[in-house]
C-alpha cells in the first residue's frame, strides 16, 4: 500500500477529504499530517480519522528535524493541502517530484508569495474575472511556480462576492483532489 504524508496549516478540509478517500480503497494511505500551527482544525480532523499528527515549528522545517522524520515514514508522495509555510528545499531535493500542492487559482495568475485563501478570491472579484478554478502542481523552491500537473476552470458571475468564489473552489478542491492524488499514485513509481 502506497503511502501518503499531508501537510496542512489550517481547517483541513481538504487533508480530510483525502483520508477520506483513500481510507476506501487499498492502493493508499494517509499515514501522517504535518502541521506548523498548533491550533489548526486539521490536527482534530487526523486524529479523528486515526492518523498520525506532528505538530513543528518553523525550525523543525527548515533545520532538518523534520526531512529526518519524513524520511523515516517513506511516503510515496507528499501532499501539500492548505500548507502555508515555503516547503524546504532539502525535502524538495530528498523528494524530486514527489511533492504536490493544490492552490485556489488558475495559476500562473494569483499565485506568489501571499497569495492563498480570501487573499486570492478578493484578487479574482475585485479584477472582475470571469472564472477561476484550481490548480495541483509540483512543488519546486518558488511559490507556485512547479510543473502544472492539472487544472479545473468553474465560471464566474458578475455579481460573486469573494465567499461566493471561495465556495466553487472548494467544491472543485473537494471534487478533484483526491481523484488527482490516485491517478499520480497510479502512473508514477
Amino acid at each position: 500500500m502506497k503511502r501518503i504524508v499531508v501537510f496542512a496549516s489550517g481547517s483541513g478540509t481538504n487533508a480530510e477529504n483525502i483520508i477520506k478517500y483513500f481510507a476506501t480503497t487499498k492502493m493508499a494511505t494517509v499515514t501522517h499530517v504535518f502541521t506548523n500551527n498548533p491550533n489548526a482544525k486539521v490536527i482534530d480532523k487526523a486524529k479523528n480519522n486515526q492518523v498520525l499528527t506532528t505538530i513543528f515549528s518553523k525550525e523543525d522545517l527548515f533545520e532538518g528535524k523534520v526531512t529526518l522524520q519524513i524520511n523515516e515514514i517513506k511516503p510515496d508522495l507528499i501532499v501539500l493541502a492548505g500548507f502555508l509555510l515555503k516547503f524546504p528545499q532539502n525535502i524538495i531535493e530528498a523528494y524530486p517530484d514527489k511533492i504536490i500542492n493544490i492552490h485556489p487559482a488558475l495559476l500562473p495568475k494569483y499565485g506568489g508569495k501571499g497569495m492563498y485563501g480570501m487573499h486570492i478570491h478578493r484578487a479574482v472579484v475585485d479584477n472582475k474575472e470571469i472564472e477561476t478554478g484550481i490548480t495541483i502542481h509540483y512543488v519546486n523552491e518558488n511559490y507556485d511556480e512547479g510543473n502544472i500537473i492539472f487544472q479545473k476552470k468553474v465560471a464566474l458571475l458578475a455579481n460573486d462576492t469573494p465567499e461566493d468564489v471561495a465556495a466553487k473552489i472548494h467544491e472543485l478542491e473537494q471534487e478533484h483532489f483526491p481523484v488527482i492524488i490516485e491517478n499520480w499514485l497510479t502512473t508514477n513509481r
